[in-house]
Formats: C-alpha cells, sequence, structure tokens
C-alpha cells in the first residue's frame, strides 16, 4: 500500500488562502502528474528547454481550495460537491489548474473507498480525451491511515514544491 500525506499551503505572499496538496510515498502528486504527462506534451508542445520544459511540467497544476476539514474529507473520500463531481466518469479532482481556477485544468480520478482501503485509480485530464488515462496509480492506501492524514494535514508556510533553479514561482 501506498502512503498519503494532505498539507495545505498559501495561494502566494500576498494571498494567504490555503489550497489542498497531496504527497504520496513522500512524492508530490503534481511531480507525479509532471512525470505522467512528460511524454504527451512533449508530442504537442513546441520545443522548450529542459528547464523551461521541467518548470512547465510541474507547476501545470496546483492544490485545491480549502474548504474546511469536513468538506474536504467528503472530497477526498469520493464524495464531493456537485460542483467537483463528474458523474459521466464517477471522478474527483484531486489537483487543480496553477492560475487559480481549479476546474481550468484539472487531474481527476476514481476513488474508490471500501471500509479497509482508498483506492485512486484512472487518473484522467478531461481537456486531453486522446490522452486517455494517464500512467499513475492506481494507489491504495490504508483506509484508517488516509482518514487520519486528511483530518490531521501539514501546514506550510509556503507551497513545498521545488521547481528548478532559477525559474521564479
Amino acid at each position: 500500500m501506498q502512503r498519503i500525506e494532505f498539507f495545505n499551503y498559501p495561494v502566494s505572499e500576498q494571498q494567504p488562502d490555503l489550497l489542498w496538496g497531496i504527497r504520496i510515498d513522500g512524492t508530490d502528486l503534481r511531480v507525479h502528474a509532471a512525470d505522467a504527462t512528460r511524454e504527451l506534451w512533449r508530442q504537442e508542445s513546441a520545443e522548450r528547454s529542459p528547464a523551461e520544459e521541467e518548470r512547465f511540467l510541474l507547476l501545470q497544476h496546483d492544490g485545491l481550495p480549502d474548504w474546511g476539514i469536513a468538506d474536504a474529507g467528503r472530497h477526498f473520500l469520493g464524495a464531493p460537491a456537485p460542483d467537483f463531481a463528474d458523474s459521466a466518469t464517477g471522478s474527483t479532482p484531486v489537483l487543480g489548474c496553477s492560475c487559480g481556477v481549479w476546474s481550468c485544468w484539472p487531474l481527476r480520478t476514481v476513488i474508490t473507498v471500501t471500509p479497509e482501503t482508498v483506492t485512486w485509480s484512472s487518473f484522467r485530464q478531461p481537456f486531453r480525451k486522446e490522452w486517455g488515462e494517464l500512467p499513475m496509480g492506481p494507489y491504495v492506501f490504508d483506509r484508517p491511515a488516509y482518514e487520519t492524514a486528511l483530518a490531521e494535514p501539514v501546514r506550510f508556510a509556503e507551497d513545498p514544491l521545488v521547481v528548478p533553479a532559477g525559474t521564479p514561482r
């Protein structure tokens, strides 16, 4: 089974609203998404330097807005608010767009909950249907540990994602 960590961090120094971030086995979910989409982007993107490409990949997503523990609990246990639900795919967004509008470029997954486990599978980018299911997961978490991590998110003073040196966030 994988290990999950939920965390909160401010949007920016000027905007203290919090976002929800996620680490799986110690790695930021945005890094997993970057790895899963790297070759797909190369097939459709203009040439970029290696540093520009890595920055683009890492910053294509951001965390989701902070709704409070109760609403986040429902969301990350596969029962999102109607604005976040996709009834056609049964998926839930776990990352939003770095522009600040979560629905602009969400990373969606199917969250399946049993008494013992929580599983994230079938990751997709809804605005790139041709990409199909992304090569991520499935990630299976121990439900009690998952719920504890969700109820006690780590709070950071700034976004903990490290971008390539010399590239401003």
